[in-house]
């Protein structure tokens, strides 16, 4: 029986295990996709407790004590501190088979030296003990002693990028922090609150948007501003990835629809989006950005609760109807444009992996790399299957060593364990495939792949410089 979680985790055969102590666990991490808050960063946040930087935030493990039976006032509620930690302690023996419980348990090992499972019995010594050593770190020194070189938070087209601009002129941090340009709620018309937010657009701009090409130009302004606060990339979050024929009298239409306070059809509203999304996509070719896009989720499902708590709360699952078969003709009416950037194509639902392999091969070339990218398995799926079968699909129809690799999408300080999980899943992977006869045991080609997957491959596609 092997131990739990010990240094051969997930780790089975001898490359395996070779891959990964000697070249991927030696790796920098570079952190494209997060959502961490640059003012704490900015003002390098201390941490009172283990449950603020551990719990604050994290739906993944508010959803996992809610099934359990924690009542919201220990999840989300005014609860104390340590009533919340025991809360998720009690949730986490319950939890095997759930890569809460590895990310977790690799958390507490990494951060805090702490190697034995956290039980509902010894709860309030792990707590006491985190927080002790909590008081030697700050939100910069977590991120140095996961050697993290650099990340992209995530940002709206109307922030100031005031807290950005503080930590690019503090020279004492040499962790990059970039910004990346996160235009949903100027796309997504559908959704409530778009005319607010189109106003409070036209004050930053400082014109009143009356069409949907103006929201267009507003949109390429601020990325035009983004680009120079040091942006190197956008992120498209969409429910489901839409395509209308160009039509400006439509996009137009439901424009009017929404800023009257009326939800206009999908037709009319997908109309919008895709133009406003091509123009997006043709600013970001000539500044060379990175887009990615995220699609095939149904947000918000639980009403009442959204209602209380807003989103990114826990209450979000997998859309069925990803709409994955418009992937294509989105990116031909970007070639089309003359605005085909580099691209990453994420989908919730997992059925589309070979899709989105097959469809991203239509649209390589242009002496670029790997321009067209499959996302590292998202979200609900960034588990040992869910990694290993996005890793095996992309590899099955596309060039996997080009791949960019993996991201932690969180809002924690000492979510970066979720880099080495899934590099050990990558390395036990590249093991089998070795060990098999499948690929050969040549340490030259093996080191140059995982050192490639776990790192150059990002820091060459976004153009981090580090």
């Amino acid at each position: 029986m092997k131990p739990f979680l010990d240094q051969d985790f997930l780790l089975s055969t001898e490359t395996a295990k070779k891959l990964y102590h000697e070249v991927a666990e030696q790796m920098p991490i570079i952190d494209y996709h997060c959502h961490i808050n640059p003012q704490e960063i900015a003002e390098d946040r201390k941490f009172d407790n283990i449950s603020q930087v551990w719990l604050g935030g994290d739906h993944y493990k508010w959803r996992v004590m809610r099934a359990a039976g924690t009542t919201e006032d220990k999840v989300t509620g005014d609860a104390d501190d340590r009533e919340k930690f025991r809360a998720f302690a009690a949730t986490m023996p319950q939890l095997i088979g759930n890569p809460l419980y590895h990310w977790s348990h690799l958390e507490l090992q990494r951060g805090f030296g702490i190697t034995e499972p956290l039980t509902p019995d010894n709860a309030d010594e792990i707590y006491d003990k985190c927080n002790e050593i909590l008081k030697g770190y700050s939100a910069r020194s977590l991120m140095e002693k996961f050697n993290v070189k650099a990340i992209c938070t995530t940002d709206d087209p109307v922030d100031d990028l005031h807290w950005h601009e503080l930590i690019a002129a503090d020279e004492s941090f040499s962790i990059k922090v970039l910004p990346a340009f996160r235009p949903d709620k100027a796309v997504n018309i559908e959704k409530p609150g778009f005319d607010a937010y189109i106003r409070k657009l036209s004050g930053v701009v400082g014109r009143e948007l009356t069409s949907a090409e103006d929201v267009a130009a507003a949109l390429c302004e601020r990325i035009a501003y983004f680009g120079a606060k040091g942006c190197l990339c956008a992120d498209h979050g969409l429910d489901y990835c839409m395509y209308a024929a160009p039509d400006s009298a439509a996009a137009n239409e439901a424009f009017a629809l929404a800023m009257a306070g009326k939800k206009p059809d999908q037709a009319l509203a997908d109309a919008y989006k895709t133009l406003v999304t091509i123009a997006c996509a043709k600013k970001y070719t000539e500044l060379n950005w990175v887009m990615q896009i995220h699609f095939g989720c149904l947000r918000d499902n639980n009403k009442p609760q959204f209602a209380k708590l807003g989103p990114d709360t826990g209450y979000d699952a997998v859309n069925s109807q990803s709409g994955v078969e418009n992937v294509a003709p989105l990116l031909n009416a970007f070639a089309e444009n003359d605005g085909l950037p580099k691209i990453i194509l994420y989908s919730l639902n997992p059925v589309d992996n070979t899709a989105i392999a097959t469809i991203m091969a239509c649209f390589q070339g242009g002496g670029v790399a790997g321009k067209m990218q499959q996302g590292s398995a998202w979200w609900f799926n960034d588990n040992r299957p869910g990694m290993r079968q996005q890793l095996i699909d992309l590899a099955s129809n596309g060039v996997l060593g080009r791949f960019v690799g993996m991201l932690t999408d969180s809002r924690s300080f000492l979510s970066y364990t979720r880099h080495e999980y899934f590099r050990r899943v990558l390395c036990e992977l590249i093991g089998e495939w070795v060990e098999s006869g499948q690929y050969p045991a040549d340490e030259t080609q093996l080191r140059k792949l995982v050192e490639d997957l776990c790192y150059h491959n990002t820091n060459e596609f976004f153009r981090f410089g580090v």
